[in-house]
């Protein structure tokens, strides 16, 4: 019995020394560390959301910023010292976002263009029937 509460009282302490080590550690909840990637997860989902919007509503330069400040922002975080693997993960996620929604807008725009030359091409050629004297093709 005396051995349990020995093996019990250990594990307790070593449960509260990882607990301890991980709240006052380098990137514990206690630091900036934790709490800026915890915060820009919102950003993330703002941009998640974003992806039921019509691409005809989306900014591009709004886009390209999500995108390139991510991008630059994941590469600095492999940089600091310690090295913050979820503040790459959420800046990561930021830039796809990003990139993700300027190919939508990419996409949609070369569609629209598509789509207003095939509506000239018919009305140049009954112009140009109609110069010609032949009337409306």
């Amino acid at each position: 019995m005396a051995s349990s509460a020995a093996t019990s009282a250990a594990t307790t302490s070593t449960t509260v020394s990882a607990f301890s080590k991980f709240l006052h550690g380098p990137q514990g909840p206690l630091t900036i560390w934790f709490w800026c990637p915890i915060v820009k997860w919102g950003i993330v989902a703002a941009g998640l959301k974003d992806l039921n919007r019509p691409a005809e509503k989306l900014s591009v330069s709004q886009s390209a910023t999500l995108a390139a400040t991510g991008l630059i922002w994941a590469r600095y975080s492999t940089q600091i010292i310690p090295v913050n693997y979820n503040l790459m993960s959420v800046n990561l996620f930021v830039g796809a976002t990003g990139i993700y929604q300027l190919l939508r807008i990419w996409d949609y725009e070369r569609k629209q263009s598509k789509m207003v030359d095939s509506i000239a091409k018919p009305a140049k050629t009954e112009q140009l029937a109609g110069t010609l004297g032949y009337g409306p093709v």
